[in-house]
């Protein structure tokens, strides 16, 4: 199993952290997302028109990549598996928008769709340069 060292645990209530997907032409795409994390496990809700979803269901391989903003030279960054489960009832997205003071449902159309996307890690990178 993978674990997110206690040394790094602090950058899971980041605001922000950079989901890396693969895109249909084979090179990464990047995208600033929300994300809420469980333990290890860490998880983002994504609107099912948006590109890194597609990429998703295409090729269920992401890393999200969390800098520390008050230290660049620390981050994490997390390369995992994802699964990803309908969230039409907007639960799982009601509690990331919690986090975010804000209602997911104003960021979708009247014809979008919601989906939990999980990421279960098959690497964790830890890094501090600064010592």
């Amino acid at each position: 199993m993978f674990t997110i060292p206690e040394s790094h645990r602090d950058l899971l209530d980041a605001d922000v952290g950079i989901l890396a997907t693969v895109g249909s032409d084979g090179r990464p795409q990047l995208s600033a997302v929300w994300f809420l994390a469980d333990r290890d496990t860490l998880a983002v809700s994504l609107n099912t028109c948006r590109q890194k979803t597609k990429n998703l269901q295409v090729s269920p391989a992401a890393a999200l990549f969390i800098l520390d903003r008050q230290n660049p030279y620390r981050y994490l960054e997390v390369r995992g598996d994802v699964t990803i489960e309908p969230d039409d009832k907007y639960v799982f997205a009601d509690r990331v928008g919690a986090k975010y003071q804000t209602n997911m449902r104003e960021h979708d159309g009247p014809s979008d769709r919601r989906v939990r996307v999980e990421i279960r890690p098959v690497r964790i990178n830890a890094v501090d340069m600064a010592g």
